[in-house]
Order: C-alpha cells, then structure tokens, then sequence
C-alpha cells in the first residue's frame, strides 16, 4: 500500500510526527513489523542495521619508547534494543555512510593508549589482551553512540626500528637451525625411503620377471607337452608293442628251452650216464678179472711152493703116503685154473666189486690149500712112524 511501510530484517523504521513515543524519543521505532504511516502528518526514515567494518592504521608508541605501526580491524554494528537505536538514530542518521570512519578514530585513540601502556613483547605475545582492553575502554562512548562491538582484531605490528626483526633473530636462527636439521633429517629419510622404495620396485620387478618367466615357462612346456603328445602317445604304444614282443620271445625261449630239455638234454644225459655206468661196469669187471687171476696166481704160486717144499720133505723122509698126494698137487695149478677159466667166462654178479672177486679167488684156492694142509698133517702124522721103523735099522748099521 502507499501508506504502509515495512522495514528490510537489518533495518529499523523510525517514524516522526507520531503521537506515540518509546523511550522518551520524539519518533516511533518500528523493528521487524510494518506500520501505517500518515503522509504529510509523519516522516518515515530508515537505520540500517547491518554489520560494518572499520579499518583501524595508527602509529603508536610502546612503553619502551619503540614506535610501532599497528594495523587492526574492528567489527560493529547498530545494537538492536530501542535505545542503542535512538542514540544511533540521533548521531548518524544524516551520516550512516560516515559511521565507520567516525567509529575508527574512537578505536584508534584508544588503540594508542592501550599501546603506550605495553612492551614490545606483550603486545606481540598478547594481542587478544590488546583486543579486549581496546573493546574495553570504548564500550562507555560505544554505548553512547548507539553501537555494539562484535569484534577487534589486530592484523599487524609494523616496526620501523627492526626490534622486532632483532628480537626474533635468536630465535629465528634457531628455529633455521632446525629447521635446516629437521630438512636435512628429511632429505635423508626422504633418500632412504627412496632407496628403499627404489629396492623394493626392484625386488618387485625382480619377482615379477621371475613369475612372469615361470610362467612362460609352464606355457612353453605345456605347449611342448600338448605339441609331443600324439609322438609321445606313439612312442609309447609302440614301446609297449616292444615289450609285449620281446615277452613273447621270452617265453618261446622258455618254452624253447624246456623243450630242449625235455627232448634232447635229458635224453642225452640219460644215454651218457648208462654209457658210463656200463662202462664203469666193464672196467670194474675187466679189473675184477684181472686182480682175480693175478690173486690167484699169486695163490697157487705159493700153495705150489709149499706142495714142493712139503713134497720134497716127504720123499726126502720117504713118506710114502704123501707121494700119492704129490699127484694131486701137481694137478692143483691146473684146477685152480680151470676154476679161474670158468669164472672169466660166467656171466657173474659181483655185488661188493674188487672184494667180492678177491673173496672168490681165495674161495677157489682156499679149497686147494685145505687139501693141501690136510696132506701136510698127514704127513706130519706119519712123520714119527716112519722114524720109528727107521731107528732100529739106524740101530742096526751103526
């Protein structure tokens, strides 16, 4: 409507010609709501609100006599209540665009006697203390002006003599020093894990050409294994064919073999055992033989000794019964060997070989020399009569 009249959220209305007063002001103040406003009767102006900024350069001097160029920035505002407002109203509503430089010298002055009461050092150290007693000492003429300090902030101490420069310089050094120590502490641990990082790239492209190479390698084989397959499943048949034949062969030979046995060996050794025995048989027989006759050659030769030695003895006696048995001696060597004759000529088994012949011929001359004997006992016996019937006649002629 052309009468009604809203304020912005950061503004306040302020309306003169108004029967209505707060505060004990000559005009109405209208926050946050519309109002109707009279033409002609009532004046409507507006107050902003809003945040401003005021930028705070000023040459100060410390305690110590050093000048510093301090450089701050403080941050205000128009307060909300009625009053704060009316006081603001009544000072800088024909000059809000000047509001800040007016506030800025406020600060400025009370900025310089702040610093004046300070050191170098506690205004370094402390600029929030310097802040705050600032904020401090211009709340009373803030407050009178209608305006709330949000904030003051001190951006920067310039000094012109080099305190400052000379005062950070030990420490500065310092903090070079190790800062150079704590870049060379980098730099060498920068190295090392480069190094390090350098040796396990190696390590690792060294195990990597090793896997990879492995693995060409399995490939190669697995490809040279699928490529010698067929030849080898080849190779491998026909070396079982190999075996198979050379298996069979074997036991033809075997069989081979135990025929030869079988058929020809045996046989053969058979043939030449009964050869040999028969010969061994005839040998032996020819031996028998031969020590037979020599035994009872030998035999008769004495048994014909001793009949001539007896025969001598009894004709030399005169014995006249042994010279009949002289006879029979005399034909003992003949039948001795007519006895021998017919032994070589029969067909005899010989049971106990050379001894059983032997046994034979003494069994053959035995015979004859039991004659013998017995002709020699009854010479013996006829011995004495003999003397007897020769002593009387010895008597006689001696």
């Amino acid at each position: 409507m052309l009468f009604w009249h809203v304020p912005a959220p950061n503004e306040a209305m302020l309306i003169s010609g108004s029967k209505r007063q707060t505060h004990d002001t000559q005009f109405r103040i209208v926050t946050g709501h519309g109002s109707f406003v009279v033409p002609v009767k009532q004046k409507v102006r507006m107050l902003s609100l809003a945040l401003r900024e005021a930028e705070i350069t000023e040459d100060c001097v410390t305690q110590q006599g050093i000048r510093l160029n301090v450089r701050a920035v403080a941050v205000f505002k128009v307060g909300d209540d009625a009053v704060s407002i009316a006081n603001a109203a009544r000072r800088f509503l024909s000059e809000q665009d000047q509001m800040e430089e007016l506030a800025g010298r406020i600060f400025a002055g009370h900025l310089r006697s702040i610093v004046g009461g300070l050191t170098v050092e506690q205004i370094i150290r402390e600029r929030n203390r310097v802040s705050q007693e600032v904020i401090a000492g211009s709340h009373g003429e803030m407050e009178k002006l209608g305006i709330v300090v949000d904030a003051l902030q001190i951006q920067e101490i310039e000094d012109s003599t080099g305190y400052i420069k000379n005062l950070a310089a030990p420490h500065a050094a310092a903090v070079a020093s190790q800062a150079r120590i704590a870049q060379a502490r980098a730099d060498q641990e920068a190295t090392e894990r480069e190094q390090q990082a350098a040796a396990l790239k190696a390590e690792y492209e060294r195990d990597t050409a090793i896997k990879r190479a492995g693995f060409l390698a399995e490939t190669e084989q697995c490809n040279a294994r699928a490529a010698q397959a067929g030849p080898l499943a080849q190779a491998r048949a026909s070396h079982e064919v190999v075996e198979e034949q050379t298996a069979l062969a074997e036991r033809q030979a075997s069989l081979a073999a135990q025929r030869l046995e079988a058929e020809v060996r045996r046989p053969a050794d058979a043939e030449a055992y009964r050869q040999r025995t028969l010969a061994e048989a005839a040998r032996d027989q020819t031996k028998f033989q031969a020590d037979g006759s020599a035994y009872a050659e030998r035999t008769l030769a004495q048994a014909q000794a001793d009949a001539n030695t007896a025969r001598a003895t009894s004709l030399r006696d005169g014995n006249q019964e042994l010279i009949a048995a002289n006879r029979i001696v005399e034909n003992l060597p003949a039948l001795a060997d007519a006895a021998a004759r017919g032994m070589s000529g029969a067909d005899l088994t010989v049971l106990n070989g050379t001894n059983g012949v032997n046994e034979m011929a003494a069994g053959v001359v035995s015979q004859g020399l039991a004659i013998l004997h017995a002709l020699q006992r009854g010479a013996k016996a006829a011995k004495p009569a003999v003397d007897a019937k020769r002593a009387p006649h010895i008597t006689d002629s001696s």
